[in-house]
């Protein structure tokens, strides 16, 4: 693959924007969606009628309440959007995936600027009840769930604690380490005043925390919320004299190799994350000594484990010396990782709320939780188990 990558160059990121976070918020999941694609709009320095592409994940029909905050025809249609292209879907690479269809279609020249969001009103569903409240759809359940529910088990928490048990046994992983990514992300949402949780988290307190599925604790599990995020991916020459540098998308990782199930791969402490990585480096000429932060999907903390591993940032089974201590991942580390606090504690925002963060890193607008190193280059890794996409963007 040449230098230019999968897109060429002729992909680029221009603007995001997020809307309000918060937990129960009462509001609808339209206005958050609006308020943050008007604000990844204006980021941009465009305005609704320069937009004539939209994508999303995942869609209208989702069963699982506060799930889905919009879909792309409801946004369409309020913010009167006139799309030459346009897309939605769950099959796709992760959460990721509609940015990355959207590189596609600029690149093609099917539009000039493609708005992409993804909206979540979890907490507000989820109202008084437990949280399996807005895990578990009306009607019939998806095939893997026809199995783990009736158990108990509705929860990628509890789909996860077996590969992670079995990390543990086969590559020496300690729930300290785990607990590295944890205290990390606290630490940095300490710093970003959206955030959802800000109080110090000691590794103490995360090892005295009530287990959810051993070995994985409460603080292992992200903090559902109701938010919005949004970003626009433009054709390169559609971007001259915008507002922003615009930010070279180099590459995608798209690549699952394996049967789409959370339990049966070859190898339980590998995942699709592995796949996508795989693919990602095999479009660039980057590698991951290149790379100066790393935002990294943490639904449930071992996740972070296994991008950090699949995307090459450390040896095979060798995470836990990577992360021990916290010094290579915090913000003045080699390796900042998720600069915001992640979903552990800035809030679920299910993915594209990674890659907002590594364009404000990008950008050098992050405040005080700025990488002190003036990041040049970040990878994005999304999703768990079956499900996963990755990217690389860059300044240059």
């Amino acid at each position: 693959m040449t230098r230019g990558g999968p897109f060429e160059g002729r992909a680029v990121l221009t603007g995001a924007g997020k809307s309000r976070i918060g937990r129960k918020l009462g509001r609808s999941g339209l206005s958050l969606t609006v308020e943050a694609c008007l604000r990844a709009i204006s980021d941009a320095g465009l305005t609704p009628d320069d937009i004539d592409g939209v994508a999303s994940y995942p869609g209208p029909g989702v069963p699982d309440r506060g799930f889905s905050g919009a879909g792309v025809h409801d946004l369409r249609n309020a913010l009167g959007l006139r799309s030459r292209w346009y897309m939605s879907g769950m099959e796709t690479a992760g959460q990721i995936g509609p940015v990355i269809e959207a590189c596609m279609a600029v690149s093609l020249g099917f539009a000039e600027h493609v708005l992409v969001f993804r909206s979540v009103w979890e907490s507000t569903a989820q109202g008084s009840a437990g949280r399996a409240s807005v895990l578990v759809g009306s009607g019939r359940a998806p095939a893997h769930l026809e199995y783990m529910a009736p158990f108990g088990a509705p929860s990628a928490t509890n789909w996860l604690a077996m590969p992670a048990q079995r990390y543990m046994h086969d590559h020496g992983l300690t729930r300290e380490q785990l607990g590295a990514i944890a205290v990390n992300a606290r630490g940095n949402a300490t710093l970003n005043p959206d955030a959802i949780f800000r109080e110090p988290l000691e590794l103490e307190e995360y090892l005295d925390a009530r287990m959810i599925s051993e070995p994985l604790c409460l603080y292992d599990c992200d903090v559902p919320c109701d938010g919005a995020t949004a970003v626009v991916v433009s054709r390169r020459e559609a971007a001259t004299g915008l507002r922003r540098h615009p930010l070279t998308v180099e590459s995608a990782g798209t690549g699952i190799f394996e049967r789409a199930t959370w339990d049966q791969r070859t190898d339980l402490t590998t995942m699709a994350a592995h796949d996508a990585a795989q693919t990602l480096w095999e479009r660039t000429d980057l590698r991951p000594a290149d790379v100066d932060l790393a935002q990294l999907y943490d639904g449930v903390s071992f996740l972070t484990v296994i991008w950090l591993e699949a995307l090459g940032f450390c040896e095979r089974g060798k995470v836990g010396d990577f992360v021990e201590g916290g010094h290579r991942i915090a913000l003045d580390g080699e390796l900042p990782l998720n600069t915001s606090g992640g979903q552990l504690s800035a809030g679920r925002l299910h993915g594209l709320g990674f890659l907002h963060e590594a364009c404000v890193q990008l950008w050098g607008e992050a405040g005080e939780r700025q990488a002190p190193l003036h990041p040049e280059i970040a990878a994005v890794g999304v999703g768990g188990g079956p499900v996963a996409g990755a990217m690389v963007i860059s300044t240059r």
